[in-house]
């Protein structure tokens, strides 16, 4: 309820005050702080268990990896697959040089090209192998 405020003789006239007393607001939230000052060092400390990663025992998939150099060459080199074979293939003899190699019903292809090169050629490579039905993903290294 508003406080009423008397003003002039006898209090004949009386005003609303339309002001917020704070000062209660204020004691309240001092109790609360010094609440929590209090009970925040008898807490035990928090402890969160972050997973670990570690090695695979599984052995890694062999593919196909289709390196596309800065100079637009493609460089092919199969890995994981025991005797590294490596071509060089130019972007029209790329799927048969693929498939020479035994992608499509063994292994897929993975594509890394230089920073430098447009990444329109790489979704060249992307559609070439997909047209002919040929697993394919993009692989990304850290630089130095």
């Amino acid at each position: 309820m508003p406080a009423l405020q008397s003003r002039g003789r006898g209090g004949r006239h009386r005003r609303l005050v339309n002001e917020i007393n704070v000062v209660p607001y204020i004691d309240v939230m001092l109790v609360l702080l010094v609440i929590f000052m209090v009970t925040a060092p008898l807490l035990p400390p928090g402890s969160i268990d972050l997973p670990t990663a570690g090695r695979s025992q599984q052995k890694s998939e062999a593919y196909i990896e289709a390196r596309l150099e800065k100079s637009g060459r493609i460089a092919l080199v199969t890995m994981n697959a025991g005797e590294s074979i490596r071509q060089e293939a130019t972007e029209r003899d790329f799927v048969a040089r693929v498939r020479q190699m035994g992608a499509g019903a063994s292994l897929p292809v993975v594509i890394s090209a230089d920073k430098e090169r447009p990444y329109g050629d790489v979704v060249k490579l992307l559609d070439l192998l997909q047209r002919e039905n040929i697993r394919a993903a993009l692989m990304v290294k850290p630089g130095p």
